[in-house]
């Protein structure tokens, strides 16, 4: 018996996940996909940024950007990541370590299909992370592919798709009081999962 069973969690560090993202997402004020994307350019320099999480499965953690963003260019200099979420109410956070893959076409073009007609025109008026003179630049933009895509679907930017967090190391951590808080490590070990707990 693993470390994660002798203690209630799931053997599985995704099953494990889904259970606690289920908690959060009827417990959560706000938003419960929020979470946070730690990446490092090519110079190793890291920085960090909010993103919703748009799918989880057993490949991974998914989210969407545009490839042009500092944080696309991050991403194509070094492919590894980590995300943070942290769900205040539960007392909840999960921190998950790993590389990432773009999404194919396929899945890309079904999310982008689902998103309101105005977050698609956004998509593609929004030069993101570049220097923008004014917000009558960016509204001059939306202006114009509005008129562009006036009727019919809208197709998803070339420069826009999504990554998905392969996932090699994920943490559990769940409050305790005295600060004697619970800590399980899931890590990848071939094809499978080790688990160790850890001192608060």
């Amino acid at each position: 018996m693993s470390q994660a069973e002798d203690r209630g969690e799931a053997p599985d560090p995704i099953d494990q996940f889904r259970r606690w993202y289920a908690e959060a997402q009827a417990t959560e004020p706000g938003e419960p996909t929020a979470v946070a994307l730690a990446t490092v350019d090519a110079d190793g320099a890291p920085s960090v940024r909010m993103v919703l999480l748009k799918g989880v499965s057993e490949r991974g953690f998914v989210f969407y950007t545009n490839f042009e963003s500092r944080k696309g260019r991050a991403l194509a200099a070094d492919p590894r990541a980590a995300l943070c979420f942290y769900w205040n109410v539960l007392g909840y956070q999960v921190r998950v370590e790993g590389r990432v893959e773009t999404v194919g076409a396929d899945e890309a073009d079904a999310y982008f299909g689902s998103r309101e007609r105005t977050s698609q025109i956004g998509a593609w008026a929004s030069r993101q992370s570049r220097p923008l003179a004014g917000r009558w630049e960016l509204e001059k933009e939306v202006a114009r592919m509005t008129a562009k895509f006036l009727a019919g679907k809208i197709p998803r930017p070339p420069f826009w798709s999504g990554y998905r967090l392969v996932p090699e190391r994920i943490e559990f951590w769940r409050r305790r009081p005295f600060r004697l808080h619970e800590r399980i490590v899931y890590s990848k070990d071939g094809g499978g999962w080790t688990t160790e707990r850890l001192y608060p």
